[in-house]
């Protein structure tokens, strides 16, 4: 056997195979783009390497996408025929990859989590489990994992950076400003094409309202990002955010249309409707709008992205982002058929149904309610299911769309006790009172807290 970058054996005989296996994690841990080909590169090394399909399956799942699926529980399969002889370890990872691709991403989770229990230097396992604790809206056991594995890793280790950048962002998630960003700007230094470091440190900023110092941290870093994957988008995208709690909206179109939705860039047209990029864009629009800025026809791109996509409800906070795009582009029958998806695919037992049955459904059909100026319904909808928002995923920054979505029908439906209850909400999030936030600021001034 050989071992990886962090001391941990590997079921291959070959160096070769051991090699570009350290080089396609890191590829996975750094966000740069080329991780199909690096994983192609472990598996012409040895065939055989159950740990390597295993990665190729873990690949397919991260695009949370449908149409993915196939080709996930086909490497899933040829993991499973290469495990004869792996480590218990290895063995875990294929188990991890299997509840994925049967929808499961919270049984993976947990397979993950107790991998690192055993081996708390896997930083495959690691960076796994801090993805799907996000997108489960769970940033408690993003903080736990990441505290519980800390006191084995040190800057002698590949990989910790990447370790640092997701305690700093566990941290800013539960609430820890303070402790959030000296951590990530260590990562930074250690690493300064860190990029989910960079993009943690500016959720602090973000936060704590301190704009001008957010453009400046993003676009200071911003040489260092070469060759990075779609993830680079979305940190554009806080830069934007920034911008636009300036008033400077064309500053904010400019982004949009030249960084983070910049259609004729080689990320988009390689994958154009992945959910992290259409979440960034319709919730933009959906804040410009409100400012009373005309977005021209860019609801249209979207809407067609969404209409294709209907059916597919793998990425759960992608789902209202869908609605908005079909709602605010009139296409009422693509609008009855997404929420018909949601209603069939929620009638399972599982956590994901659960999650599109009780959160999704009420959510995307209040995104629709809003757009037809039904605010009142809009408001009646969202009420119940504020506190499990969070089930969707998605960041605080993310989430603030919906939030935003609630406190506009309240004030356009002159509901005071909503628009309250919107207001403190948010100041009990961010650092500075609602009235320094654009979209709470009209709010603010007529019913002050």
């Amino acid at each position: 056997m050989r071992t990886d970058a962090q001391g941990l054996q590997l079921s291959t005989t070959h160096d070769d195979a051991a090699t570009a296996f350290d080089a396609a994690v890191a590829i996975y841990l750094n966000f740069h783009t080329g991780l199909p080909r690096a994983v192609k590169a472990v598996l012409q090394a040895d065939p055989d390497f159950a740990l390597g399909h295993c990665l190729a399956g873990i690949g397919a799942m991260l695009a949370y996408d449908a149409r993915f699926v196939p080709a996930a529980a086909a490497a899933l399969d040829r993991a499973s025929a290469s495990a004869a002889g792996t480590t218990p370890r290895e063995r875990a990872h294929i188990a991890a990859l299997a509840a994925w691709v049967a929808g499961l991403l919270d049984r993976a989770a947990g397979i993950w989590d107790a991998i690192l229990t055993e081996h708390p230097r896997d930083i495959l396992a690691f960076r796994l489990a801090h993805f799907a604790n996000f997108w489960l809206g769970r940033p408690q056991d993003m903080l736990a994992s990441v505290r519980r594995i800390l006191p084995h890793w040190d800057a002698t280790v590949p990989g910790f950076p990447a370790v640092l950048a997701c305690q700093c962002f566990a941290e800013e998630e539960a609430g820890n400003l303070l402790a959030a960003e000296p951590v990530g700007r260590r990562a930074v230094t250690l690493d300064p094409g860190n990029l989910w470091a960079a993009h943690a440190v500016a959720h602090v900023m973000e936060m704590q309202g301190r704009r001008r110092e957010g453009i400046d941290w993003l676009t200071g870093l911003a040489p260092h990002w070469e060759g990075a994957n779609n993830l680079v988008h979305h940190v554009w995208w806080h830069c934007a955010l920034f911008h636009l709690e300036q008033g400077r909206f064309d500053a904010v179109l400019e982004l949009y249309d030249t960084r983070f939705r910049n259609l004729d860039s080689p990320l988009t047209l390689a994958m154009p409707d992945l959910f992290n990029d259409v979440q960034n864009a319709a919730s933009m629009l959906f804040r410009l709008e409100r400012q009373g800025v005309a977005v021209g026809r860019r609801w249209e791109e979207l809407a067609d992205k969404a209409e294709a996509r209907i059916g597919d409800c793998l990425a759960t906070f992608a789902l209202p982002h869908w609605m908005m795009a079909l709602a605010a582009t009139g296409r009422a029958e693509a609008a009855d058929r997404l929420l018909a998806a949601l209603r069939t695919q929620g009638q399972g037992n599982g956590a994901a149904a659960a999650v599109l049955r009780e959160v999704a459904l009420p959510v995307c059909a209040a995104v629709r309610a809003h757009r037809a100026g039904a605010y009142a319904a809009c408001v009646a909808g969202l009420r119940p299911v504020l506190g499990a928002m969070h089930r969707l995923g998605g960041s605080h920054a993310q989430q603030d769309v919906l939030e935003q979505l609630f406190l506009d029908a309240a004030l356009k439906a002159e509901l005071e006790a909503d628009v309250r209850l919107a207001l403190e909400r948010v100041a009990g999030r961010r650092a500075v009172p609602p009235c320094r936030w654009i979209g709470y600021r009209e709010a603010a001034a007529r019913y002050p807290l």
